[in-house]
């Protein structure tokens, strides 16, 4: 798809490769997180339960926005189990017992990872003219920092 938005055809195609990594993150943590919601069990299970459903939920949203910035791209976007396990760093937890401990450090852990996922994208974006990427990133590291300081502060 020929597009002409003032961004360069090769730089809007290394942006929709690199935001293809954010997406299949922010997809394998919002899976994560919405198993751990459902069998999250233990004396934080209501707070943990509620947290967990508010997370998943925003993570469903930027899921789309993502995608949609990378067809803005002029590019299709990843949409399979296989594609964003191959591309994610975060990885799914197969296990069906996880202690909510464990829940929220692999949740903080896996934030933590999309937030540095999200800023090594920032250098493509020099001289890219992309303001739609930069505003997208920007959320999404706020997003995840803070999320990632509200896990961390339940552990201790």
């Amino acid at each position: 798809m020929s597009l002409n938005t003032g961004i360069e055809e090769s730089k809007r195609l290394e942006i929709a490769k690199d935001l293809s990594k954010l997406l299949s993150e922010s997809y394998t943590l919002y899976l994560k997180t919405h198993k751990y919601h459902w069998n999250v069990t233990g004396p934080m299970f209501q707070t943990l339960h509620l947290m967990f459903e508010q997370h998943y939920n925003d993570l469903a949203l930027a899921v789309d926005e993502i995608a949609e910035r990378i067809r803005v791209m002029g590019v299709k976007a990843p949409g399979s189990y296989t594609e964003f396990q191959e591309l994610s760093q975060v990885k799914e937890d197969s296990r069906l017992d996880v202690p909510a401990g464990d829940m929220i450090q692999n949740l903080l852990n896996d934030h933590e990872q999309v937030v540095r996922t999200a800023k090594a994208i920032l250098p493509s974006l020099d001289g890219a003219n992309d303001e739609g990427t930069n505003s997208l990133l920007g959320a999404r590291i706020e997003y995840h920092e803070k999320t990632a300081w509200m896990l961390k502060s339940l552990l201790g």
